[in-house]
């Protein structure tokens, strides 16, 4: 999808989006594209684990995965995010396919930073902190308080 926009300018100095991504080395995952056809991109198949991990060892920058839920969920539950940044638009949509799926394991994450746009998107950072840490449940007679990295009773 990105090599058939961005990938397909004519002058892609005409459009900052598509300079950067052309100029950029680019990584898919992928069981069935051999031959991407986008200078620069390059396919990881096989350990993809592995792949990752190398790839984060020896590249300088930052690695960014736009638009794959699928690929997202896989990288959490192989403990390769080092940050999840997500962006949180105005509008409630009661169809489509979640981000996180309704079962698998709970993930603590720490607030690396947030704010809002004018026009109400709010973004945050975190930090994947592996599996939360839940306490027991206490009631006492004013209230109920829940303590425990997760804030979420057992």
């Amino acid at each position: 999808m990105f090599a058939g926009s961005w990938g397909a300018f004519e002058d892609p100095d005409t459009s900052a989006i598509a300079s950067a991504l052309n100029d950029r080395p680019k990584y898919v995952v992928s069981n069935t594209l051999s031959d991407p056809q986008w200078t620069g991109t390059s396919v990881l198949t096989g350990d993809i684990a592995k792949a990752i991990r190398d790839l984060k060892t020896r590249h300088e920058g930052t690695l960014l995965v736009p638009g794959s839920g699928e690929l997202v969920r896989w990288l959490l539950a192989n403990n390769l995010v080092d940050q999840l940044d997500v962006v949180i638009y105005p509008v409630v949509v009661g169809q489509g396919i979640r981000l996180f799926p309704d079962a698998g394991p709970d993930m603590a994450l720490e607030l690396l930073g947030s704010r809002t746009s004018p026009a109400g998107l709010t973004m945050q950072s975190y930090r994947p902190m592996g599996r939360p840490q839940y306490q027991q449940a206490t009631l006492d007679t004013d209230e109920m308080s829940v303590v425990g990295r997760g804030n979420r009773p057992s």
